[in-house]
């Protein structure tokens, strides 16, 4: 039988978008490969230049594979009647790295929110075992850049639906799915398609694997119950791991989504019989990712939360139902099929601020379930929070910057618009 990295070696390549994972599959196949490069937008980088070639010479030429980065959307895309006709030859970054490491052990993590925060606690967990660990993936880190690794080399890999999409071989002996609700459908067409990507993951997987998933997620149950896996379901809750997660005292920890996603990790520390002290201590010292639930002020009455990597509805509504008198700040380009599934009974101590390109799709959601304003401006919004904060004068206050929605109507990513908010902030606090 051949082994697995020959699938590429030697082989005629097509590698289409040359963003980071694209870049990195051009950098760790080019002495292994015969390869070409293509992308809808102009390259600049004269290395990569060398290998460009154009679209009449795509249609006449003949691949052995196609090679497609994960923000390629086969249906809108340059090539779309090119790669319709060859999709039995696409393949993804993920199926490279699988193809030459599928021998180390890997942690394969996806959901719709959750994934990186998820991913970085494991890392450090790990590393505080003085394991050989590297964080690749959808968190920044393309998944072949790494180096030096040996057979000991352990992978914790974040994992979009933008990479299971195209993936055909890819697959970890440990894989997680924390929750889902809809996202991306702009991509995935409908919600059933949506689901089965993420479920790649564990449809992949042999009797020896395992696989961890959420619970009471709706979802997720009712796909475990369409069909029969291989691997071994393991459920996730926080109530299974209760004892564990009173002892910590991280304020990082203290919302229901981070309490989740850290049920996760315990899980399978469980299985591969990691040191209940060090796990302990590393999650005491955890920080968290920046603009993903951040805490970054608490004191006196008043604590300040940037989530601005939040893009829907559901990655917030955990924080909402468990909190008094926020300062709920949201807005932007809201994702196709989200929806606003709290009851107003849970939002009394609740206030929505609108800003953004689609004010009208948040006031028309949320209207009949919590109390809200409309601005046209981040500046604003706070402007006039921090006005009702020294007027109402109340025992505690949340300002919690959870925008449920894409920032590219004004910002450039999500990193972006988080430091326009803390730039923001630290300008009204010193006005306090």
């Amino acid at each position: 039988m051949k082994q697995p990295e020959y699938i590429f070696s030697k082989k005629k390549i097509l590698i289409y978008g040359l963003g980071k994972s694209g870049v990195s599959s051009f950098r760790f196949l080019k002495d292994k490969a015969e390869l070409y490069l293509f992308d809808d937008k102009k390259i600049v980088d004269p290395n990569l230049k060398k290998k460009f070639i154009t679209l009449s010479q795509i249609l006449k030429a003949k691949f052995d594979k196609i090679i497609i980065s994960p923000g390629i959307d086969i249906s809108n895309c340059k090539l779309s009647k090119f790669l319709k006709k060859n999709l039995s030859k696409i393949y993804t970054d993920l199926d490279v790295f699988y193809s030459f490491y599928s021998k180390n052990e890997s942690i394969a993590i996806t959901g719709t929110n959750g994934k990186s925060t998820t991913a970085k606690i494991l890392h450090d967990i790990l590393m505080s075992q003085n394991m050989d660990v590297r964080l690749i993936g959808n968190i920044g880190n393309p998944a072949l850049n790494e180096k030096k690794i040996t057979e000991k080399t352990v992978f914790v890999i974040e994992i979009s639906s933008y990479q299971l999409d195209y993936s055909k071989i890819f697959k970890s002996k440990y894989a997680m799915i924390l929750n889902i609700s809809p996202d991306h459908l702009e991509r995935h067409q409908n919600l059933r398609k949506y689901i089965d990507t993420k479920f790649k993951l564990i449809e992949a997987q042999s009797s020896n694997s395992f696989a961890f998933v959420k619970k009471n997620d709706k979802l997720i149950y009712k796909k475990l119950k369409s069909k029969k896996f291989n691997s071994r379901i393991i459920k996730v809750d926080t109530i299974k791991n209760y004892d564990f997660l009173k002892k910590i005292t991280n304020n990082y920890f203290f919302t229901k989504t981070n309490k989740e996603n850290l049920s996760f990790v315990i899980e399978i520390s469980k299985k591969l019989r990691l040191k209940k002290r060090l796990l302990l201590t590393t999650i005491q010292k955890f920080k968290g990712l920046k603009f993903r639930q951040q805490i970054i002020f608490k004191k006196n009455n008043l604590t300040i939360i940037n989530d601005s990597k939040s893009t829907s509805f559901y990655s917030t509504i955990g924080f909402l139902k468990q909190s008094s008198n926020v300062f709920w700040i949201l807005g932007g380009i809201h994702k196709k099929g989200d929806k606003f599934e709290l009851k107003k009974r849970n939002l009394n101590n609740v206030r929505a601020f609108i800003f953004g390109k689609n004010k009208n799709f948040f006031i028309k959601e949320l209207k009949k379930k919590v109390k809200l304003k409309h601005f046209n401006n981040l500046k604003n919004v706070l402007k006039n929070i921090f006005y009702l904060i020294k007027k109402e004068k109340l025992s505690h206050n949340t300002i919690l910057f959870s925008p449920c929605a894409a920032s590219f109507d004004s910002f450039k990513n999500f990193e972006d618009r988080g430091l326009y908010f803390n730039k923001l902030i630290k300008r009204y606090l010193n006005e306090i």
